[in-house]
């Protein structure tokens, strides 16, 4: 019998092929895989790795797409963009921008730093297993995350989005601490 970590992490994993595989149809066909940790505290919330099977499409910045919500991200000289979602959550922080963060590094998988406000959690399941690549909020330390390694489900995060092209590889390349400023993006 499959223990309830597993169980999640299949629904996920359904839930993630079901909204990729709807996504798919408008517009960008990339992928990333491999899953990267959430916004968990080093202080020994659970974070495990495993096989990867991302299905989510990855907006790039060649073809952004008119209805959806863009940010930039700049640390140091370095600017990446990512495509939010259509959630309350992801709106929130919309409402928030622009936002100066310092962010920790966690496990060698994940960027995390506190926003000043919570996010709504309206419409979100209790967790999520996300995908190297992905724009988190862990709503209990209420942190934004930059996922770029891999983190399995753990309850409280949020997807928000997806960091466009090499972004993640990109962070992964930066240790240690970093300030990240967060604004609207027009790109």
């Amino acid at each position: 019998m499959p223990s309830i970590a597993m169980s999640r992490t299949l629904l996920a994993t359904a839930l993630s092929t079901v909204v990729g595989l709807a996504g798919a149809g408008c517009g960008d066909t990339e992928t990333d895989t491999g899953r990267p940790p959430t916004g968990a505290s080093s202080t020994g919330a659970p974070s495990t790795t495993g096989p990867t099977n991302s299905q989510n499409p990855t907006p790039t910045s060649e073809s952004p797409q008119d209805d959806r919500m863009r940010v930039t991200i700049t640390i140091g000289e370095q600017r990446f963009h990512a495509t939010l979602s259509d959630s309350a959550a992801a709106r929130d922080l919309v409402a928030q921008l622009p936002v100066t963060i310092d962010m920790t590094d966690h496990g060698g998988v994940e960027k995390t730093g506190a926003l000043p406000s919570p996010l709504s959690l309206d419409g979100q399941p209790e967790g999520a297993d996300p995908d190297v690549g992905d724009l988190g909020y862990y709503a209990p330390g209420n942190d934004l995350v930059l996922y770029y390694g891999d983190q399995a489900y753990y309850s409280g995060i949020v997807v928000l989005g997806r960091l466009d092209g090499t972004a993640a590889q990109r962070i992964s390349a930066m240790n240690g601490s970093v300030t990240a400023t967060i604004e609207a993006s027009d790109e």
